[in-house]
């Protein structure tokens, strides 16, 4: 430990890691080393842009290392030099070897109530499975995914409208200030870790393609809904029509008294769009047609037909 902090090495790539950082950086807990993966092709113009974490080290003028894999002995040659008592990691995307598990304990912050919602998605499978919460845990990384023991973990109720782009900031500044509580404890030897139970652990798998698609003749309005707010707009969601379309469905909401056959979409007595689902009726307050930009979709409708949706894949 050094005379202001605990001196760490912080491993991370997205936006929501950059927020952990920024609180990190602000703290006594300053690191010495920011891993980032380098530069890609970014967005619809595929322009080069560094990954948000390696750009809010370059603003805080903290040191970094942009490495395709960190597991390269010139990389874990380039940490150890760092000389950090304390690996952190957030959102990172990169599989931490045994070599640099072995160097120094790490840190792990994660956006879910662990053991559920292990995996690379956990903020979309919470809003997906409808969870009424979520939250945040800091936990000692291991071998396994997401498995290693817990040192602090906090909950937040998820909000019945609340949107994938709503929620991740909540739980990324939440994020930032248990990773500082947590590297407080461990200055003052009083982090202590429980064991997570394997045996009610959940799985967030990745989004897919496949995820993507609002098929309403075979769920709910609720349940696509839920799709809607969890890939809202990082991802998108989408209703693909019968012309080969697709409708990005932007904002939505659940209507009642507006019936509608499962799979046809309707107007409703304000001109707008809405979707019959096998249960219920999804009104669509906002879209984005292939090629366009997000608009209302009354007016949407002033400017096209109204449209067909396709029929689910493998139907007749």
């Amino acid at each position: 430990m050094n005379a202001a902090g605990v001196s760490s090495v912080y491993f991370g790539t997205s936006s929501f890691a950059a927020t952990v950082l920024e609180r990190l950086a602000g703290s006594p807990h300053r690191p010495v080393l920011v891993v980032a993966p380098p530069d890609s092709r970014q967005g619809r113009g595929r322009r080069v842009s560094p990954p948000p974490v390696a750009a809010l080290a370059a603003e805080l003028g903290l040191e970094l290392l942009q490495v395709e894999s960190v597991n390269r002995p010139e990389a874990v040659e380039r940490i150890t030099a760092a000389g950090a008592e304390l690996g952190t990691v957030c959102a990172f995307g990169q599989l931490i070897g045994a070599e640099l598990l072995e160097l120094f304990p790490f840190l792990n912050v994660h956006p879910s109530l662990l053991p559920r919602w292990r995996g690379a998605a956990p903020i979309e499978r919470a809003i997906l499975a409808g969870d009424e919460q979520t939250g945040v845990a800091v936990m000692r990384l291991s071998a396994g995914l997401d498995s290693g023991p817990l040192a602090l973990i906090e909950a937040v109720a998820i909000e019945e409208e609340e949107t994938f782009g709503e929620l991740a900031p909540r739980l990324a500044d939440l994020g930032g200030e248990l990773l500082v509580k947590s590297l407080d404890l461990y200055m003052a030897a009083e982090l202590t870790f429980v064991e997570q139970d394997d045996e009610t652990a959940t799985y967030a798998e990745k989004i897919e393609p496949a995820d993507r698609r609002l098929e309403a003749s075979g769920q709910t309005a609720r349940e696509l809904h839920r799709r809607q707010r969890a890939l809202h707009p990082h991802v998108g969601a989408f209703v693909e029509t019968a012309a080969g379309g697709r409708l990005k469905v932007t904002a939505a909401r659940i209507v009642e008294g507006l019936d509608a056959p499962a799979g046809a979409f309707v107007t409703t007595d304000d001109g707008s769009l809405a979707l019959g689902c096998r249960e219920g009726t999804l009104e669509i307050l906002e879209l984005q047609p292939p090629g366009g930009k997000p608009m209302a979709a009354a007016d949407y409708l002033r400017g096209h037909d109204l449209p067909t949706a396709a029929p689910a894949p493998g139907g007749p």
